[in-house]
């Protein structure tokens, strides 16, 4: 038998209605097409492996010097609440490394006992992971 006659004798028949079963819904009988996926999270983790971290990197003694200088012209201008722009450090939760962010806003504080700036908007950022302080105004 060729393949071109192959199902002649039941192509034309009448579809098959269940007497006894009631019809499966369309969603239903979708559902029954839909991919499986046998390892959930796998493409999470996947995509979690392929995210790039920055490593902290050590500043330089004239860097260190440079940020001092920054902070002690922040200090005598405290009451202006200077605008400043900083980049820091944040520790990635999830693996080794993190980002570099940068960020804008007014002093309101340095705080020595915590060693940290603090903004006009209560936002804190610890001395230790600051890179570069900018004084905008």
């Amino acid at each position: 038998m060729d393949n071109e006659h192959r199902y002649d004798d039941i192509i034309n028949l009448p579809h098959h209605v269940s007497k006894t079963r009631p019809q499966m819904s369309m969603h239903d009988r979708a559902a029954q097409f839909s991919p499986f996926a046998a390892l959930t999270g796998y493409d999470d983790a996947v995509e979690e492996t392929a995210r790039l971290t920055d490593e902290q990197y050590e500043l330089s003694e004239d860097a260190r010097n440079k940020l001092d200088e920054q902070l002690r012209l922040i200090a005598d201008r405290i009451g202006e609440q200077p605008e400043i722009e900083v980049t820091y450090f944040v520790d990635d939760e999830l693996k080794d490394g993190g980002a570099y962010l940068t960020v804008r806003g007014y002093v309101r504080c340095i705080d020595e006992y915590e060693k940290e700036i603090v903004f006009t908007d209560r936002a804190r950022i610890g001395l230790a992971a600051v890179s570069e302080i900018k004084i905008i105004r």
